[in-house]
């Protein structure tokens, strides 16, 4: 470079200086990477080039200075252009350059140059769309959208990642304002204050309900903007960390505490939503009741009465006093027999619905079928003296837990226990099923069947299975370390401890096989007693069917394939089609029966395909789909 130095001129120089701005910076690095124009281009550059090297750079250098010596009459000639060009520009009046051909030239270079250069950031840019796109489909490959609620990029209503921002904003906003509030009460900042709390109110006003921005009102915007200009004056005035840290975290125990209430208003509201009878059932109930005792004692009677003590036929027992639930079991069970005319079907009602169970049968008889409805409080047999669970609902401490205990104030203080006093509980239907053999003595084996449940497939080889000397056969519910007996009963209790096995498998009232005559060898009614009798005070169980049948069956149960008797309808929404399309019975076992508005729409259609919409009762109680 100092033998090059030789070659230029101040006036070269400046000329240099003022068009740097399009050739960039000069050095012998620019000159290597061809960023000059074509008049500058030094011969024989791409040899130097090739031939330098780390390894010799005293060579290498001293390469270059002979091809510029070399070249230094192509330069010079180079430079008399350069001069040329300035002093026309100079010249030239009008300020318009002239058309000489160098102009043209390198005009024409740093045109293709820019050209190039937009070619290529257009093309870099493309090239970073799709490096994001084809992150974002491995990252959606990875999302898991079977599980319940996950987020999914690819939901219609995720479309926009900002859908809710301004909405989120105004929240975060109105947060603020809130802590702000309180700090300027406590240091006498009333103006502060009143605008604060006036700012407050109108964007509590334009917020409303809105969830997205789209729902927001027209003068959300100002008002968030209204809103940023007095925190900030607040934030001017009033900010102290420790003060807003404080209140943050009073708010934050506060919406815990406002949750945690909510949450038990919403188990007391789900709970009594589960005890209520719809408008409709109790309408058809009505309806069938007031038709049935307008009828003649004569017509009051079903065929083929010999068939309900024959051992040799398909027995099931259904307790229920849901007409329409009732209905669905005894349809949908004859839908799918080979042979319906030797099913048998037991039902046993309470007196309020005995009218209404009698009619519905009477006008839709189930075919071939047997069918044979009977008043539980017609069993005599069936007394306090005799059963222990009735002389318990007699007790003034029973009285007092069910009708007393429960009136609270408020929903959420109510909600703790309300799920044991669902009535129930109370009614001997319910604690039928540890009678059966009293109540159909001349049976070998009987089905039992709750009324939440669907048929869907022939159920007759049920009775040829071996139960290998137990009493009841059910369908396992534990899977690791759910719905074992340590779920149900209180192991801290030394009767419990000492006689089962915590981790012993759980199984499922609903669809249960008994063989009435083991059952009579073992005396299942009799540990039945003994175990109700001991949980007077409610020490060893809460209430219900299913502790006490567990303890009563205690090793006296035999598994049955998973696939005769699928769970969980009634409360968990998250099971296999496939699974509930390949059951031979499935249970609406929960709170969401699919009779209330509260139940799963999604599993609906299965119990609603065997109900009799264009029934006139049905149609006349507004019952529908």
């Amino acid at each position: 470079m100092q033998h090059m130095k030789s070659i230029f001129t101040e006036e070269v120089i400046d000329i240099i200086s003022a068009t740097r701005h399009d050739l960039g910076p000069w050095s012998l690095d620019s000159a290597r990477k061809n960023h000059i124009s074509s008049s500058w281009k030094v011969g024989g550059q791409d040899e130097a080039s090739q031939n330098l090297t780390i390894s010799d750079p005293i060579q290498a250098a001293s390469d270059v200075a002979q091809k510029a010596s070399h070249s230094k009459l192509e330069i010079a000639t180079a430079v008399g252009d350069l001069l040329a060009i300035d002093k026309a520009i100079k010249n030239d009046s009008d300020g318009h350059l002239l058309d000489n051909p160098v102009i043209l030239t390198r005009r024409r270079l740093r045109e293709k140059r820019r050209e190039r250069r937009a070619v290529e950031l257009v093309q870099q840019n493309d090239e970073a769309l799709v490096k994001l796109e084809n992150a974002a489909i491995q990252r959606s490959k990875g999302v898991n959208s079977a599980v319940l609620g996950k987020y999914s990029i690819w939901r219609k209503d995720n479309e926009n990642e900002n859908s809710d921002s301004t909405v989120r904003l105004m929240r975060d906003q109105m947060i603020m304002a809130r802590v702000y509030l309180v700090i300027a009460k406590s240091k006498d900042k009333t103006d502060l204050y009143q605008e604060l709390q006036n700012r407050l109110k109108e964007s509590q006003s334009a917020l409303g309900e809105a969830n997205a921005d789209s729902e927001l009102h027209q003068s959300a915007p100002k008002r968030i903007k209204e809103m940023g200009q007095v925190l900030s004056k607040a934030r001017e005035q009033l900010y102290d960390c420790k003060a807003v840290t404080q209140k943050l975290r009073a708010m934050l125990q506060s919406a815990d505490t406002q949750v945690r209430s909510l949450k038990k208003q919403s188990t007391f509201l789900s709970q009594l939503a589960a005890k209520t009878i719809p408008n409709g059932i109790h309408c058809l109930s009505m309806r069938l009741s007031i038709a049935y005792y307008l009828l003649p004692p004569e017509k009051r009677k079903f065929p083929r009465s010999e068939n309900l003590e024959d051992p040799n036929l398909y027995h099931y027992a259904l307790f229920s006093d849901n007409v329409l639930a009732a209905s669905v079991v005894v349809n949908s069970t004859i839908t799918n027999a080979k042979e319906p005319e030797k099913h048998v079907f037991h039902l046993v009602t309470d007196k309020l619905n005995f009218g209404a169970m009698n009619m519905w049968f009477l006008l839709n008889p189930p075919g071939k079928a047997t069918i044979h409805v009977e008043n539980v409080d017609e069993f005599k047999w069936l007394n306090s003296s005799y059963c222990p669970v009735l002389r318990q609902l007699e007790s003034a401490a029973m009285k007092e837990y069910y009708f007393k205990a429960g009136h609270h104030t408020t929903l959420s203080a109510g909600s703790s226990n309300l799920k044991y006093r669902n009535p129930k509980y109370l009614s001997m239907l319910n604690h039928l099923r540890f009678y059966l053999p009293q109540v159909y003595p001349k049976l070998n084996k009987i089905l039992f069947l709750d009324d939440d449940i669907v048929v869907q497939k022939d159920l007759t080889a049920l009775w040829f299975i071996d139960l290998r000397g137990n009493v009841n056969g059910a369908v396992e519910t534990c899977g690791q370390s759910f719905h074992r007996f340590d779920k149900y009963l209180n192991f801290s209790n030394p009767h419990i401890a000492k006689n089962f096995d915590p981790n012993a498998c759980g199984w499922a009232y609903g669809m249960n096989m008994f063989d009435l005559n083991e059952w009579k060898k073992k005396d299942i009614t009799g540990i039945y007693h003994k175990w109700q009798s001991l949980n007077e005070n409610r020490a060893l169980w809460k209430l219900g069917t299913l502790p006490p049948g567990l303890l009563t069956f205690y090793k006296l149960t035999h598994p049955l394939d998973k696939s005769w008797h699928v769970l969980g309808l009634g409360y968990n929404p998250s099971i296999d089609r496939s699974e509930i399309e390949n059951a031979a019975v499935i249970h609406y076992n929960g709170n969401l029966k699919p009779w209330l508005e509260i139940g799963m729409t999604k599993y609906r259609n299965y119990w609603t395909r065997y109900i009799k919409y264009d029934h006139p009762y049905v149609k006349i109680c507004n019952l529908s789909r």
